[in-house]
């Protein structure tokens, strides 16, 4: 998988908050094991340094300043420089926009589409280890949380081309109305929920 080597051009996000991702380099850093994880922690912890997040990855500080250079080029990450308490502090978080990304952007071009191809593979496997994570995790949270909070279901559907895009549309409206909405401040304790869903044409 490539990796940019140059800052690639910005892409505003759109009115409903989505930055989406046409250019096989942003995708490239975006769907790399260890650079997801880093935009993960600083979607969900807030902005870090480059010292806070090595800790809670147990990654070297080298190899996350290197990660956070090549998410930086890719107008993934900034800095956030009214954090630094001096000159040599570097505070990061995301860039605006939650990035999302189309197979379909990237089939005209053979390179673009093997990047797709393999983003898609190192997405599956990200989704599946978060998911497996909680059967080991489970019992280091409070009972409450321990029934009817997580769920795993599936179903067989017949449907059109049209219908399925439908379906797609609804599935991550939900998850965005979720995600979108004001925190409430009333005291009540949340921990982060990780929420994803798939809907593919298959076979049994």
């Amino acid at each position: 998988m490539t990796e940019p080597t140059e800052p690639t051009e910005p892409t505003e996000p759109a009115a409903d908050g989505v930055r989406q991702i046409a250019d096989a380099r942003v995708l490239a850093a975006l769907t790399h094991p260890v650079r997801r994880r880093l935009l993960d922690l600083l979607a969900v912890d807030g902005p870090a340094t480059v010292g806070l997040l090595a800790g809670r990855t147990g990654q070297a500080v080298g190899s996350i300043s290197h990660h956070l250079k090549v998410l930086a080029g890719a107008d993934l990450v900034e800095e956030a420089p009214e954090l630094a308490r001096d000159r040599r502090e570097r505070w990061w978080r995301p860039t605006a926009g939650t990035p999302r990304w189309r197979r379909a952007d990237f089939a005209a071009d053979p390179v673009a589409e093997a990047v797709a191809d393999a983003a898609g593979s190192l997405q599956l496997e990200r989704q599946a280890a978060l998911v497996r994570g909680w059967s080991t995790a489970r019992h280091d949270y409070p009972e409450p949380w321990r029934e009817g909070c997580a769920v795993a279901t599936e179903t067989w559907l017949r449907l059109t081309p049209e219908e399925a895009r439908e379906l797609a549309g609804e599935l991550v409206a939900v998850l965005s109305r979720w995600a979108d909405r004001p925190v409430p401040e009333d005291g009540r304790a949340r921990e982060s929920v990780f929420a994803f869903a798939h809907s593919v044409p298959a076979r049994p």
